[in-house]
């Protein structure tokens, strides 16, 4: 069977997962090894601020926390994106406005957002989409001009860049997933990234259960106390030295999927000139970290078809999001800015092809064989 996805492991996780039980003896959040991590990622991700997190959905929450969102605050983001990214906003009492994609890239069209924006709108949550990167020169300036706040979920984006720039680091808040599905896993964390310093105290004091322990570990105070509202926002130490591990390793994670993600593009060139599939396109300016590869099908009859015949050849494909905006909690809690042009339509024609650390060259061409045999057949 080829799976979908197998999590990432480098080799070392083990060795730090010791080192954090008999060595470090520290197993809660914030340890030697969650340090390192924040570290590793403010150092090469260039934001003010990194805190680890359980998972990319409470990061979110927090950012929602920090801008203060409350019953009323309109958000506005794409529909077609997992549901933490309308949870978390939800969770304070926001309204969604759900925006159509860009049918080039699944991001929210940048060009469709300036009619969702009303006197409620407090907040535009951006999705770079199989890690490829928003317009986010668009974006910015037109918050900035309707003084809106922005956050980017950027779950799937680690190590993507827009125009030289790190995704996640662009608007005021940046969300990172170390899910297991994700290039560096930890099999369930997330990050928040602080990219204005004005923030940075009362996240951490949001994080450490509404209290200001971080400064009382630091030496600044000489207790700590409750100061704020807040949750247990940590990332559990063993998770982060698994984590570590693969930090390490970033760069060789980064090529090795990419080296998959481009015999791909280069073996599937032939259906994509018969027009019997398309591939994703990226756009000039943006460098993806090989998150996933798609096709899309001529329609979703054509894509139910594939998934069965290459389920009998013991390969896994399968689709993605359903657009939160149709959805039962979807049409409670939001609704759709303008017209749905293209986010049912594409989500019901994407397919996403097996792609994982180590994936041999070999597999690549079994998985394309088999895909060229259908349409043979």
């Amino acid at each position: 069977m080829i799976p979908f996805n197998k999590p990432c492991v480098i080799g070392k996780e083990i060795d730090y997962i010791q080192e954090a039980i008999h060595h470090n003896r520290k197993l809660s959040g914030n340890g030697p090894f969650g340090e390192k991590c924040k570290a590793w990622l403010e150092e090469h991700l260039l934001c003010q601020k990194a805190l680890l997190t359980p998972s990319c959905t409470h990061a979110l929450e927090m950012a929602a926390l920090l801008l203060n969102i409350k019953e009323g605050d309109e958000i506005i983001m794409p529909s077609y994106t997992f549901v933490s990214t309308a949870n978390a906003f939800v969770l304070r009492g926001a309204h969604i406005t759900f925006v159509d994609v860009d049918p080039t890239v699944m991001n929210i069209d940048p060009e469709l957002i300036e009619d969702a924006i009303t006197p409620r709108t407090k907040a535009i949550v951006v999705v770079h989409y199989a890690g490829v990167a928003c317009d986010m020169e668009q974006i910015m300036e037109m918050a900035e001009r309707h003084q809106l706040f922005v956050i980017e979920d950027a779950a799937q984006a680690l190590l993507s860049t827009y125009k030289g720039k790190p995704l996640g680091t662009f608007g005021h808040f940046g969300t990172l997933s170390f899910h297991e599905t994700k290039n560096y896993t930890c099999g369930e964390g997330g990050a928040l990234l602080i990219n204005d310093p004005k923030y940075v105290e009362r996240a951490e004091i949001l994080q450490e259960k509404g209290t200001n322990r971080s400064q009382f570990k630091r030496g600044q105070v000489d207790k700590y106390t409750w100061h704020d509202v807040g949750s247990s926002f940590l990332l559990s130490e063993l998770n982060a030295a698994y984590l570590y591990a693969q930090l390490e390793e970033a760069w060789t994670i980064f090529e090795d999927r990419i080296e998959t993600w481009n015999r791909y593009s280069e073996k599937l060139s032939s259906l994509v000139e018969e027009d019997l599939v398309s591939t994703q396109h990226i756009p000039e300016g943006c460098q993806h970290n090989a998150h996933m590869f798609y096709i899309k099908l001529r329609t979703e009859s054509v894509r139910s078809d594939i998934i069965s015949y290459l389920k009998e050849q013991d390969i896994m494909a399968v689709p993605h999001y359903e657009p939160l905006h149709s959805s039962q909690a979807g049409r409670v809690y939001g609704g759709l800015s303008g017209i749905d042009h293209f986010t049912t339509s594409e989500a019901e024609r994407l397919l996403r092809l097996p792609l994982y650390f180590g994936m041999e060259k070999e597999v690549v061409n079994h998985v394309v064989h088999h895909i060229e045999n259908f349409f043979k057949k």
